[in-house]
């Protein structure tokens, strides 16, 4: 079994962040396939994941199975891409072992993974940044980005809790990797928080794997020409 994960900018790609993070720190083998985030028509981003994907975004998993006389199989969708590893790779911890624990992963990975939308349109990810006065300005001035924050704060507190961390369910698993470019927002735009979440945050950043992700950001030299590209790299 061969695996390929196609990723975006890792300066901007949250949605690529996931599954690379959760590959990475629970020693899943895989070929790294970067591309350069460009939506528009023709592009070579959009040459090279016609080839992989209908769907057209990053990230995708391809698994060409070990059987040449069987095609490659494309798993896109950062949550299909999760359950995909989970079940491939049972030995690996992405879910906790617990049923009621591994439905309650599934839940909060569920609720990252389609909420938040103001947080995401207004602290959009952006590794190499510092940006400490925006951050201020829009937690000032918008409720909505506000109430996500405290709904995250109070995810984090409530199974550090349940848990005893050091992560959200003990040992490292899925959630941990959804919830990971949320760390990476909160130190761009010096997101204030109470000192358990912010502990936790920084426990993310440090692993290995997310400070490899951090430093190549911000080595990465193609950056984009237009704006807020990363929105539709889901």
């Amino acid at each position: 079994m061969t695996l390929k994960l196609y990723i975006g900018n890792k300066n901007y790609s949250s949605w690529s962040l996931r599954p690379w993070l959760a590959m990475r720190v629970t020693g899943i083998g895989f070929e790294e396939v970067k591309l350069r985030l460009d939506f528009t028509e023709g592009s070579d981003f959009k040459r090279a994941l016609a080839a992989v994907s209908p769907a057209g975004r990053v990230p995708v998993l391809v698994d060409d199975g070990g059987d040449p006389a069987r095609p490659p199989l494309a798993v896109w969708d950062t949550l299909a891409i999760g359950e995909y590893l989970a079940e491939t790779f049972p030995d690996r911890g992405l879910w906790p072992a617990d049923r009621r624990e591994r439905a309650r992963a599934r839940s909060l990975c569920a609720e990252m993974h389609s909420g938040f939308s103001a947080l995401r349109t207004h602290l959009t990810m952006n590794v190499e940044a510092a940006l400490g006065e925006v951050g201020a300005r829009v937690l000032a001035e918008r409720a909505d980005v506000r109430a996500d924050v405290a709904r995250i704060v109070a995810i984090w507190r409530e199974q550090l809790d349940a848990s005893g961390g050091p992560f959200l369910f003990g040992a490292f698993s899925l959630a941990d990797a959804f919830f990971a470019p949320v760390a990476s927002r909160f130190a761009t735009y010096a997101v204030p928080l109470p000192d358990d979440a912010a502990a936790y945050a920084a426990r993310v950043r440090a692993l290995p794997a997310m400070q490899d992700w951090e430093r190549e950001a911000r080595e990465e030299a193609d950056f984009l020409d237009f704006d807020e590209p990363y929105r539709n790299s889901r």
